[in-house]
This record gives C-alpha cells, sequence and structure tokens, in this order.
C-alpha cells in the first residue's frame, strides 16, 4: 500500500487488479473465503492427448479451472479460462470439463439446489490443434448455458488481456449477463484473423485504438453486447457479480433480442469502414435496453 497518490501512480499501485490475476485466483477472489473447491485439478493430471503428439507441453489442467463454492452463500460454480496457456484455447478435455460442470449445475436445479455460475473468458476460441474436438465441446458449452439459465444467472466476465473471440464469444452472447472492463475485447473474429483473411484496409491489427474503439469492453457495453464495463478492480467485479445474481434471471435474455440486434446490423454498409461512434448509434438506436 502506497501513501502518496497526488498524481494517482499510488492508487494504480494499489489496486488489487483482477486482469493481473491467473485463472485460478480470479476464481478464488469471487468466492466466499474458505470454500473453494476444485473439480478435476492439476492433480487429477486431465491432460489434452493431441498435444503431446505434436510436442506441445501440456498443462495438468488443461487451462480450465472448475471451482466449486458460494458467493454471499449461495450454490456457486466458477469456470475459468487460463489466457496464458494455449491463448485460452478451447479443447476437447477443457471444453468437456466446462459443459459437464454447466449441465451438472442445472442437474442441482432440478433437483432443488439453486446452484448459479460465472465463466471467466479468456479466449481466443477453438484450439486448432483440436479443431473439430474442439467446437464440438463449444456446442455443448452453448447448449448447457442455455439450459442452466432458465434456473438461474450465468455471468460471463472478459476482462483481459486475451479477450473473447470465436465460439466462445458466441458463448459469452448466451450468458444471462456480461461483463467487460475496458482492456477487455469481444468479437467473433480477431483482429489478426480478419486482416489475414481480408488484408489490412479491412482491419488493421496494429491499430490499438481502432481495436478497442470497436470491439473493447466500453464500446461494447455502450453497443448493447455486454451488460456493464467495469473497472479493473477485484473487489468492484466481485460486487457486480453478487449484484447480477441478486437480480435473478432476465426477463429477455440478449439472445433472445436477434432481430432487434440484426435490424442494427442491417443497417451497417459493408463498402464503408464504421467508426467506433457510428456503431454506437447504431446499436443504440430504437433499442430498449
Amino acid at each position: 500500500m502506497i501513501a502518496n497518490t497526488e498524481d494517482g501512480v499510488g492508487q494504480l499501485l494499489a489496486r488489487d487488479s483482477f486482469i493481473e490475476r491467473g485463472a485460478r485466483s480470479r476464481a478464488q477472489a469471487l468466492l466466499d473465503p474458505g470454500t473453494l473447491r476444485e473439480l478435476v485439478g492439476p492433480f487429477d493430471r486431465v491432460t489434452s492427448p493431441w498435444l503431446a503428439m505434436q510436442r506441445i507441453v501440456v498443462q495438468a489442467d488443461d487451462g480450465v479451472v472448475v471451482a466449486k463454492g458460494t458467493l454471499d452463500g449461495r450454490p456457486t460454480l466458477v469456470l475459468a479460462i487460463e489466457g496464458a496457456f494455449q491463448g485460452g484455447s478451447m479443447g476437447e478435455v477443457g471444453g468437456a470439463k466446462i459443459a459437464g460442470a454447466l449441465e451438472l449445475a442445472a442437474d442441482d436445479n432440478r433437483h432443488g439446489v439453486p446452484t448459479q455460475a460465472v465463466i471467466l473468458f479468456e479466449t481466443g476460441g477453438v484450439r486448432l490443434q483440436e479443431a473439430n474436438l474442439g467446437l464440438a465441446a463449444i456446442a455443448e458449452i452453448h447448449s448447457a448455458i442455455v439450459d442452466l439459465r432458465r434456473y438461474r444467472p450465468v455471468i460471463g466476465i472478459s476482462a483481459g488481456t486475451v479477450g473473447c473471440y470465436g465460439g466462445m464469444s458466441i458463448a459469452a452472447g448466451l450468458c444471462s449477463y456480461l461483463v467487460l472492463t475496458d482492456e477487455a475485447r469481444l468479437g467473433l473474429n480477431g483482429p489478426q484473423v480478419i486482416e489475414q483473411e481480408a488484408g489490412i484496409a479491412e482491419f488493421d491489427a496494429r491499430n490499438r485504438p481502432l481495436i478497442w474503439g470497436l470491439t473493447g469492453g466500453a464500446q461494447r457495453a455502450a453497443s448493447q453486447l455486454a451488460d456493464l464495463c467495469v473497472a479493473d478492480d477485484t473487489a468492484q467485479i466481485r460486487a457486480t457479480v453478487a449484484e447480477l445474481f441478486r437480480q435473478g434471471v432476465p426477463a429477455q435474455h440478449r439472445s433472445a433480442r436477434h432481430d432487434e440486434f440484426l435490424a442494427c446490423l442491417a443497417q451497417v454498409d459493408p463498402a464503408v469502414a464504421p467508426l467506433p461512434a457510428q456503431v454506437r448509434e447504431r446499436y443504440t438506436k430504437g433499442m430498449q435496453p
């Protein structure tokens, strides 16, 4: 803790950054102290069989932390993706851990145990080394989210630095509530993929202001593709999650508003590169929050 905060440097150093935590630390920070119990953890040595075949170093939990505990005394499941391992990409094992845990949480609710869930997205999408197996796992995650959110909220969080892309961005869109930070990015395709496939004139992957202006947390929240954009502060993120759980299942999930979003998208001229301010205007004009 630093006393001198006149220039803001002390406040920055004293802040408890959520982004700087690893996946396991993030899960622990969200749950009530002393309640975390990890399922299929690193000591179970469940690894992807496909990475080793290609001489890629594996990780004993395959980059996904499944934590069970309580939040404000309520049964809570936290699924945290480790962005530092394989870019948080989803393979067969990690995807099965997330989907299976969500399915068990839905069964809990059907048997009178009101289990809620948080998914921490730091992922570039499917793991290319596992291709169709990863895509199948992501599809199972989508199905499990839709099942569980009928009973209790499923809250998605993407803080940074990897962002949330590919099929897992669809999973984020299916969540009951989605919380981002300013540093987060959310999109179906990443900047490098767009530039590679469509050229630098379509999207300059080195233009950081453009990237965050179009896909950053503040922009996505303003465009109603996320519910909230919050500071990178562990206590604030935990308080935000607790408050969203108290609100319960939303009257209408974002994914049910597809006609409204498609109407906004239809206003975009694909021949002209849009500015961030124009995107915000198109996605907020005429849409009910």
